[in-house]
């Protein structure tokens, strides 16, 4: 498995209006790429930086989906108003275990 993180360095306020763009837009774009096995979001309500991780079966999956992916993260940092362009990082997932918190 492959990994692509997106840095969006924003407004603390806008930290809601990224995670709803993420869940309403692009979430719903990425499930009809090839080699697409999740995402995880993750923000800083004090500094409004956030990081997008997408998860691809294969490295070739990641590589297909870059003119995409460019794309995308390019309009969301313009929707989201960032202050800086986005960057950009591709791993090698060597290790993956996630669980769901217990609902009381």
């Amino acid at each position: 498995m492959h990994a692509r993180v997106s840095t969006i360095e924003g407004s603390p306020d806008r930290v809601d209006e990224g995670t709803a763009l993420i869940r309403s837009k692009i979430l719903p774009e990425l499930e009809h790429v090839d080699g697409f096995a999740g995402v995880l979001s993750l923000a800083d309500r004090v500094t409004g930086r956030s990081l997008t991780i997408t998860l691809w079966e294969t490295e070739d999956a990641l590589r297909a989906s870059e003119e995409r992916a460019n794309a995308m993260r390019s309009s969301a940092a313009t929707d989201l108003g960032a202050t800086a362009d986005p960057s950009v990082e591709r791993f090698e997932v060597t290790l993956s275990e996630m669980r769901q918190p217990a609902h009381a």
